[in-house]
């Protein structure tokens, strides 16, 4: 088990910010987690110490959001994300966390900004096989690394225009689905040594306190303030990567 006091004052807010992404406040803020405990640890040890909070985490969301969920849109993106989590498990290792957070980045921050700016978005778009297929293999791909699925997924969701409840549902049970997929090649490649597991066993009574917080917040503020959140902090997120993923590919 980890002992150092800065990985754990790292590794808690970081927890924390992630279950209140789950609960259904602050959409894309959730991919600043791993970075934030990498400051501690490196990015994969970090990626697999979160992952087994991360069930804890979707079993809380589950519940909380249970019986609401978009099956069409789940059929679309379930298929996509399996064909992303075999290529992150694939290629990965050739692609550094540095250009992750780089392609992250940059598809996050034009997507506010073509939201914003151009308002091309504004208006509802339903379920789509093309799109819903592209952004699922995407974030099945950056989940696998980082554990950052949520920005590809807001930007085929979002622009649903959902209700907020059904919106966070569907997340809900998109990720639980991608992160128990996920625990086979992390298996295999050997992430869940003895140090890991009892590390996140550890952190695990932080999850749900993190989720339940999240689905508080949500219920208590208006729609039209979640979706303008997820787009604010999607774009801080994606401005973020975009910086340490520039200075680690520089240095």
């Amino acid at each position: 088990m980890l002992v150092d006091p800065f990985f754990y004052l790292c590794a808690v807010p970081a927890i924390l910010i992630f279950g209140m992404a789950k609960g259904g406040f602050g959409g894309g803020i959730a991919v600043v987690s791993v970075p934030l405990m990498s400051l501690a640890v490196s990015p994969m040890q970090a990626a697999a110490i979160l992952l087994p909070i991360l069930l804890v985490m979707d079993a809380v969301a589950l519940w909380s959001f249970r019986g609401k969920w978009d099956k069409a849109n789940i059929k679309i993106l379930v298929p996509g994300a399996i064909v992303g989590i075999v290529l992150g498990s694939l290629g990965f290792r050739y692609l550094s966390e540095d250009m992750i957070r780089i392609l992250i980045g940059v598809i996050a921050v034009v997507f506010c900004l073509n939201y914003w700016l151009k308002k091309a978005l504004v208006d509802a778009k339903g379920p789509s096989v093309m799109r819903g297929s592209f952004w699922g293999a995407l974030a099945g791909f950056t989940s696998f690394g980082i554990h950052a699925g949520g920005p590809p997924v807001n930007m085929y969701l979002l622009p649903q225009r959902m209700e907020k409840s059904l919106l966070m549902g569907t997340m809900a049970i998109f990720f639980a689905v991608v992160n128990v997929i996920k625990l086979v090649p992390y298996s295999l490649q050997g992430s869940f040594d003895g140090t890991n597991l009892l590390t996140a066993a550890v952190l695990m009574p932080v999850a749900p306190i993190g989720v339940r917080l999240g689905f508080y917040l949500l219920h208590k503020v208006s729609e039209q303030t979640i979706y303008r959140v997820c787009y604010f902090f999607l774009f801080v997120v994606g401005l973020k990567l975009l910086f340490d993923g520039f200075v680690g590919v520089l240095s």
